[in-house]
């Protein structure tokens, strides 16, 4: 790995801080059905959690802190999930409890919202006014209440209560007391009403904008975006990709196993391993080594449609956090060039970090604008380019459910004002008969579909270049390509939404 100077001059910038943490998630969750009534005694008693030490920090402490900062200041969850665990240095059990909480109430926000407004005085009104951190712990404990068939109902209402009684004032802590007890009471009311239409429904049963569920019925159909939106609020799979210059994915397979990990080969990508226990396969000694790296299944086929050959110049325009440049560099035998872009000097660390962790001599990292990259090279500078296009992330919601609540529609015109932008800045840098690859993680058409035939539209040098099959021998994703389009939708095999496509220069 290189910090470079541009050909035309640009010095490279890096900052000294450390990289972002990775998001936590857990590796397992309730589908989402709401749990039966509990017969439990004790509600709003005083449970084990007020016998507890009174400054140790506890799962729902730590989980209110998080949901309370996305309320208040649009934190993104993951990252301030992992800040709050390191502070709060929980133990493992009670750290998996906070995750679950803080994800669970994020993804089921709209239905809770929904099933508060009848809990509390005033109805949506009452809602509004009461405080973020308020808000927060009503959510989060009815979420719990709905969702966790694990967690007693006593213990939910009871730590509750303690939190409100040391975070505001009697009134407070009544009124929180008072709406769980009446969800446990009124159980069995608490169901979504009949006769709504689909779009209705939908976004109250799977918890998504109301905007968000007409545009993907519009576009998919309604039975697809109820698969979607389904799978949506199911906790992901966790992924890695054996770095090839190491080994094949088979013998890290075998090797996997043999430490006891229940672990399979991916159906769609080469390199891919999809594993059902383990952990946070980041803190692992494989990864440190670098023997794999983390990464979706959908986000591995990019490379592959890129098909990037030893020797090769290829830019990658909007590169962090690495994972594809990575893969580019591996397939290419850690030959050649790869020069990988990114806005943010602390971004371009994350990327250095990647290719030094895996040995890779062949990746550049650079700080630049990618709408302004025609700047730096001369034109027809590069065999292979991909562009994996800023975007509204919506094929990730599984790991980023706060993107729902935080993106409005508005929002994707704009974005694919700079996708456009970013496209007009880049394409005049590949040579005649190489490849670009424009890929997204969101399943808009918008930002898929319409930006690649708008841009093909004003450029008639460049044809869309049929994937082929042979890429994703298993996985009968060339199939779904004849165009050089591929769509994958959460639904399909349990990976993140992804676009790509994949153009050739005449």
């Amino acid at each position: 790995m290189k910090r470079e100077t541009t050909e035309n001059g640009q010095k490279s910038k890096a900052d000294s801080r450390r990289a972002a943490n990775k998001a936590a998630y857990p590796a397992s969750r309730p589908a989402g059905t709401p749990k039966p009534a509990s017969k439990k005694p004790g509600l709003g008693g005083s449970g084990s959690a007020s016998g507890r030490a009174a400054l140790k920090p506890t799962a729902r402490d730590a989980a209110l802190k998080v949901l309370t900062h996305v309320e208040e200041a649009g934190a993104y969850s993951n990252l301030k999930l992992n800040q709050i665990l390191k502070e709060s240095d929980l133990p493992r059990q009670d750290a998996a409890l906070a995750t679950e909480i803080v994800y669970g109430t994020i993804q089921r926000r709209n239905t809770i919202d929904y099933y508060l407004a009848k809990l509390v005085t005033k109805g949506d009104k009452g809602l509004s006014k009461l405080q973020p951190w308020v808000l927060s712990l009503l959510r989060m404990s009815l979420y719990q209440l709905l969702y966790l068939e694990r967690v007693p109902d006593h213990a939910i209402v009871s730590e509750a209560v303690n939190i409100a009684k040391r975070k505001g004032h009697q009134g407070i802590s009544g009124m929180v007391n008072g709406v769980l007890r009446s969800a446990i009471r009124r159980r069995e009311e608490l169901i979504l009403p009949e006769g709504l239409d689909d779009t209705k429904r939908i976004a109250l049963q799977y918890s998504h904008p109301e905007w968000l569920v007409r545009r993907w019925i519009a576009q998919h159909g309604v039975d697809a975006c109820e698969r979607i939106c389904a799978a949506n609020n199911e906790a992901p799979h966790v992924s890695i990709r054996a770095n090839v210059l190491r080994g094949e994915a088979a013998g890290l397979l075998e090797q996997l196993r043999g430490e006891g990990l229940d672990a399979q080969l991916s159906a769609l990508s080469p390199a891919g391993i999809v594993v059902s226990s383990g952990g946070n396969m980041a803190l692992a000694a494989g990864f440190a080594k670098g023997d794999y790296s983390v990464q979706d299944e959908s986000s591995m086929l990019v490379a592959e449609a890129l098909e990037p050959k030893p020797g090769m110049k290829v830019l990658d325009c909007c590169a962090a956090p690495g994972g594809k440049t990575a893969h580019i560099a591996e397939k290419m035998g850690d030959t050649g060039e790869v020069w990988a872009c990114d806005l943010h000097p602390h971004k371009q660390k994350l990327i250095d970090e990647q290719a030094e962790r895996l040995g890779l001599e062949s990746v550049r990292t650079f700080v630049k604008d990618a709408r302004e990259l025609r700047e730096e090279f001369a034109p027809e500078s590069f065999d292979r380019i991909l562009l994996d296009a800023p975007c509204s992330g919506f094929g990730v919601i599984r790991r980023k459910p706060d993107l729902k609540w935080s993106k409005q529609e508005s929002d994707i015109k704009e974005i694919r004002s700079v996708q456009k932008s970013i496209l007009e800045a880049v394409h005049g840098l590949l040579k005649p008969g190489g490849i670009l690859v424009y890929s997204t993680c969101t399943i808009e058409r918008e930002e898929n579909e319409a930006a690649v035939e708008q841009f093909l539209k004003a450029h008639a040098e460049f044809k869309l270049d049929p994937i082929p099959a042979e890429n994703w021998p298993d996985s009968g994703l060339g199939v779904q390509a004849p165009s050089g389009m591929i769509r994958i939708t959460p639904d399909q095999y349990g990976t993140d939404g992804f676009f790509i496509a994949r153009l050739r220069k005449e």
